[in-house]
């Protein structure tokens, strides 16, 4: 896969994952609840992350749980800015949002899983090309 694919398909996973994140806070803090399914096995329950919150000893409708969910994916969906304009510290606030949210079981941890192995990729790919530019930039 070339360097622009991966990243379309890092900032397209991103954005799903952060952009539910920021939104779910943002529901929790205005409404008072997070998205919670309404039919099925697990209706009306929050998800498995509610255990690392519990064994962190934060209530997980707490206004701290919420928070740390609309900031990670505030966080999360502000490094896809940066890494679109700055590369090198967006791919750095990336990894970091990825690595903080594998709490976030199930969705959120697979996605971010997922992410952390193309941006690895994407690192790779894109010092090549760096090298590629510089080693025609100084022959010319």
């Amino acid at each position: 896969m070339g360097r622009r694919i991966i990243q379309i398909i890092i900032i397209t996973l991103v954005v799903l994952n952060a952009g539910y994140m920021a939104y779910d806070g943002y529901c929790a803090l205005t409404t008072g609840d997070y998205i919670r399914p309404t039919e099925g096995e697990y209706a009306g329950q929050l998800g498995p992350w509610t255990m690392f919150a519990s064994m962190a000893n934060i209530d997980p409708l707490s206004i701290t749980m919420k928070l740390v969910f609309f900031t990670s994916g505030f966080f999360g969906l502000l490094s896809i800015l940066v890494f679109l304009f700055i590369p090198r510290l967006g791919y750095a606030m990336l990894l970091l949002f990825c690595f903080l949210t594998l709490w976030n079981l199930m969705f959120g941890a697979l996605i971010s899983f997922i992410t952390i192995i193309l941006l690895m990729s994407w690192k790779k790919l894109h010092t090549a090309h760096l090298a590629t530019r510089s080693e025609k930039s100084s022959i010319d």
